[in-house]
């Protein structure tokens, strides 16, 4: 944290007074995103440990500018440190914007007027600016090659369709893989391919798009890029507008003579499979595997769009293995409960103490409402309540007697209880309330708890929650007992 201090007061001459982690759109990608700010300036410090990535991002970065593209400005980097400020481009996703403008498959002309802004913009980033790219700080490959194509099908094989139960004969499948393997090679490649254009890494300032997340960025196939954006699991485009845009694309393409409408769509939708694959892989990895189960949520949107395409779309080489395993997975009920699961609204509810920092958001959607419980009286104050939690009945009771807690409780819940019916109305499917005290034992954890009881049963609402301080002393007290044996 303190490089990017550092950085800021270089950069800006002057200090960041305001220090603020963000999750956001980047939450599975692993590296620290985090907002520095005074009264005057903002900027977006990143911090992560692999050079190469970070190398790829500016090199990109600063060539993109040249080109006149919108992505943020790098104001300064420190490499060994694995650190780098950018740009504050504000807080507004495609795919938030997009939520915030459509009820069910009725999307706002203004949401439709962004993405159409969106994919005219890509053929600048894909033809343009890749003339004169240096492909030499690709990373981890240069190009979208045989090598690139089998980490993506290995990846669904063994985190989605192992973990998901579904059955295959691995020989015949690999021999699938193979052929659409040699058929996407077929496609014309020289072309910068963004990797992971799609709505949560691309930003609303003033309603034009800025453009984030392209460090793996290589040379490949236009057909990749497009595919990902209308084919966006949870952005869930209804099919009338996915291929609006698709033509809209196309129209802008032509600009550039090459290549031909036909010949683009002779690849295309096999490499809208491929990238529906590594994003189920995707999903696997973190949601089976590392029990992230949030992650999962988009499985279902996946496998509608898998759904639609298996009715309408015939790729011109013959796949049995792979269809049938696609079938076997609309068949799967293990799959089928993960779809009636993310019909629900999962509020997730945290206690924590301030000293430590605000709950990381980890679902995408930047946050929801944080409480501070530390105007209420405090029963960690008193001996006989110390070594209790809010939790404990003793600490109950002792709240439940003060005017002002309840007080407090009952403007909580007007909000929360508004929002829940707001976002269930949207289609809104994550909302995140957490209560932070002093020392996150006591008043946040029983205002969590109440929240928690008040809302466990209301329909189509799944309540999850976490008290952060508590489960870092148990951990503690695991560890310290495992080493004493």
């Amino acid at each position: 944290m303190d490089v990017l201090k550092q950085l800021f007061e270089l950069h800006f001459h002057s200090p960041a007074e305001r220090v603020q982690p963000l999750q956001g759109q980047l939450s599975g990608s692993g590296r620290n995103i985090i907002r520095l700010a005074n009264d005057k300036f903002s900027a977006i410090g990143i911090l992560y440990n692999v050079r190469e990535e970070n190398a790829a991002f500016l090199e990109f970065s600063r060539h993109f500018r040249r080109h006149s593209l919108p992505v943020p400005e790098v104001y300064a980097e420190d490499l060994s440190q694995g650190a780098y400020l950018e740009e504050d481009l504000g807080d507004t996703t495609l795919f938030e914007f997009l939520s915030k403008n459509r009820t069910g498959d009725t999307i706002s002309p203004k949401a439709i007027d962004a993405y159409r802004e969106v994919v005219a913009t890509l053929p600048r980033f894909q033809i343009e600016a890749a003339r004169d790219l240096n492909y030499k700080v690709c990373y981890p490959r240069g190009s979208f090659d045989r090598q690139s194509i089998a980490w993506d099908l290995n990846y669904f094989k063994y985190y989605f369709l192992r973990l998901a139960g579904i059955p295959f004969n691995e020989q015949a499948l690999e021999d699938d893989f193979s052929r659409l393997t040699k058929f996407l090679l077929s496609a014309d490649r020289d072309y910068f391919m963004y990797r992971d254009f799609q709505s949560r890494n691309i930003m609303l300032r003033n309603g034009h798009p800025f453009f984030l997340d392209y460090q793996g960025g290589r040379k490949g196939a236009l057909q990749y890029d497009v595919a990902s954006l209308l084919y966006d699991a949870k952005a869930d485009l209804p099919p009338k507008l996915r291929q609006q845009l698709l033509d809209y694309y196309l129209d802008k393409l032509a600009a550039f003579n090459d290549p031909s409408r036909d010949k683009f769509m002779q690849h295309y939708y096999a490499y809208v499979y491929i990238r529906i694959m590594q994003a189920l892989g995707a999903y696997g990895f973190r949601g089976f595997y590392e029990r992230k189960v949030h992650f999962l949520q988009s499985v279902p949107y996946a496998l509608k769009n898998l759904r639609w395409l298996l009715h309408n779309v015939t790729v011109p080489i013959a796949l049995p293995t792979l269809m049938g395993a696609f079938n076997s997975m609309l068949a799967s009920e293990k799959l089928q409960s993960l779809a009636s699961d993310a019909d629900n609204l999962i509020v997730r509810i945290f206690s924590f103490s301030f000293h430590r920092g605000l709950p990381k958001d980890e679902t995408g959607n930047g946050g929801g409402f944080i409480f501070d419980g530390r105007g209420l009286p405090n029963p960690g104050r008193e001996d006989r309540f110390k070594l209790l939690t809010g939790k404990d009945g003793p600490v109950i009771d002792y709240l439940n007697q003060q005017e002002s807690v309840h007080q407090f409780l009952a403007s909580v819940m007007s909000l929360v209880d508004a929002s829940v019916s707001n976002y269930q109305k949207r289609g809104f499917k994550n909302l995140m309330v957490s209560f932070g005290c002093t020392g996150g034992q006591h008043r946040s954890v029983y205002l969590a708890e109440q929240v928690t009881k008040r809302l466990g049963g209301r329909n189509g609402v799944e309540v999850v929650v976490h008290h952060r301080e508590l489960e870092r002393m148990a951990s503690e007290n695991q560890a310290s007992e495992k080493a004493a044996r």
